[in-house]
């Protein structure tokens, strides 16, 4: 057994390396970060390492040479200096209202006016700020160095409370103003989060804030990269690989494919999601780490409320301004899920300008499909896993589609007597479609590849499956037979564009029956 510690849940810079726990070194980057502009703002999803950047570069401005043996910085840094740090994690400020929000500001900042004391006419959290900015600059001689994480947590569950947004929001650039006042005698700013909120509504007085979100230069900031994990990582993929009886290559092609795939600009390598990387390598173990605090219900809510099709959010060719906007300013949920990290770059067009956007690996496939299910379908992740989903599987993994079909059609026959999803149905535009909502979350918690209203030369295939040596071209129909499926497959070329997959292609006409609520018949080519 290996003897390093895995650094889960720990957000600590300093206790990482006194507790000799793994850390994959990126302090040159660090480095580059801290000279590279006074105000910084970066965004990342969460469980993505910004709490742990924000320790190490409190730790750094803090001039604590001693936690950085033998890390890259060393090359880099020569003066060590340190300088008043003030670390504000707003995390702790979810779910309150104004003046809950307030009295957490107030709770982050009394710990540092013990030390450069405090003015009792500094009543506002933004004088309060401002007056240990200025008490520390006169104290010590030194510029100060401002790191808050987590800015916009008091903001997700308010986006559509006009009211209480803009309650709060007031509040915070009441704060965040000072920032911009103390400019002379700040050294460095850093500000991170999860999503995106415009410049002019919470940072207004802000004029010189660096986005650095999707600049190349720090798309690996956060997340561990796959020369990171075949380097410092090996010994634990070998030991992963010995618990299933794997190569260590198939372990590594298992990992990448869990939890590798996202991009944060057009030209950066792919980054692993952290915590579940390193959460999988402790355990030995494949899971969907990620969503063990289950599905943010603030994204649940936004799907909702946008009234997102969810079988089109694979494979989007858009502009850098759909996804990269301010979270209130946005008409549709893609901002929120590329900046949560449902979605990510998969490749951009040069000549066109435009960013593919993918749903990054299977964790956050199945996982984020689990907590779909039961808002699109009233169906549970669970009802659909347990004894469905894998004699499913093997039966599409041999071929075997009338078997996989039968099971389908005894599950879903059983599905009309669960209430939800008599509701789901009766709500539901069509009925075809809504069976094309069931099926797409079914498969994708399958692990399935899985597409729905796929454009081609012939006009739109209901539904496309991909596995690993096979291509299933669905059409679903609700009306007329499953002859007409089959023969509108052929008459309109759906199969051609997979046809130099190398993959065996089966094409499967389905009918639904509308008075059983069921998989009424289906043909096989």
């Amino acid at each position: 057994m290996l003897e390093r510690k895995f650094p889960i849940g720990i957000q600590t810079f300093s206790e990482i390396i006194r507790g000799k726990y793994i850390y994959i070194d990126k302090t040159d980057l660090v480095w580059n970060l801290a000279h590279y502009s006074k105000f910084v703002f970066l965004s990342r999803p969460r469980r993505f390492g910004k709490s742990l950047l924000a320790s190490t570069l409190e730790s750094y401005f803090l001039g604590n040479k001693e936690f950085f043996q033998g890390l890259k910085i060393l090359d880099l840094e020569k003066d060590w200096t340190c300088y008043p740090t003030f670390r504000f994690d707003l995390s702790g400020a979810k779910h309150m209202p104004v003046q809950g929000v307030k009295d957490e500001l107030n709770l982050l900042l009394a710990p540092y006016e013990k030390i450069y004391g405090r003015n009792p006419e500094e009543v506002t959290p933004g004088m309060r700020l401002a007056g240990i900015i200025d008490r520390a600059y006169e104290q010590t001689g030194k510029q100060v160095a401002v790191i808050i994480d987590e800015y916009d947590a008091p903001l997700l569950d308010v986006l559509h409370d006009d009211q209480r947004l803009h309650d709060i929001r007031e509040m915070m650039q009441e704060f965040y103003q000072r920032l911009k006042k103390q400019e002379g005698k700040v050294k460095f700013c850093f500000i991170t989060g999860i999503t995106k909120f415009s410049q002019l509504s919470i940072f207004s007085t802000i004029n010189n804030l660096t986005n650095i979100t999707m600049q190349p230069e720090f798309s690996t900031l956060c997340g561990i990269t796959d020369e990171e994990l075949t380097t410092v990582l090996t010994p634990y993929i070998e030991q992963f690989a010995a618990c299933d009886q794997l190569t260590t290559e198939e372990m590594h092609k298992k990992l990448k494919l869990q939890y590798d795939g996202y991009h944060f600009s057009e030209d950066s390598p792919g980054v692993y999601n952290p915590f579940s990387l390193l959460k999988a390598l402790q355990q030995c173990k494949l899971y969907n780490y990620w969503f063990e605090s289950g599905t943010p219900t603030f994204l649940i809510r936004q799907l909702k409320y946008f009234n997102t099709n969810i079988t089109e959010m694979d494979n989007l060719e858009v502009p850098a301004s759909a996804f990269d906007q301010p979270t209130e300013n946005m008409k549709n949920a893609l901002p929120l899920l590329y900046q949560s990290g449902y979605l990510s770059i998969k490749d951009y067009n040069r000549e066109s300008m435009l960013y593919t956007l993918s749903i990054p690996n299977q964790e956050v496939r199945v996982g984020f499909t689990d907590g779909l299910l039961p808002a699109y379908t009233g169906l549970l992740g669970s009802d659909v896993q347990a004894g469905f989903a894998a004699k499913f599987w093997l039966a599409l993994k041999r071929k075997d589609i009338n078997s996989a079909m039968c099971e389908m059609q005894s599950y879903m026959a059983r599905i009309p007597y669960i209430e939800g999803f008599k509701k789901k149905l009766s709500d539901a535009a069509t009925a075809e479609g809504f069976y094309e909502y069931t099926l797409y979350l079914i498969f994708s918690m399958l692990n399935v590849y899985v597409q729905t209203q796929v454009k081609c030369a012939g006009g739109r295939i209901d539904m496309v499956v991909e596995m690993s040596d096979t291509v299933y071209v669905f059409e679903l129909k609700t009306n007329g037979t499953v002859k007409d499926a089959l023969l509108q497959i052929d008459n309109r070329s759906y199969a051609i564009p997979y046809q130099t997959s190398n993959k065996a292609i089966i094409k499967v006409g389905v009918l639904f029956d509308k008075k059983t609520r069921t998989v009424k018949e289906w043909a096989v080519e």
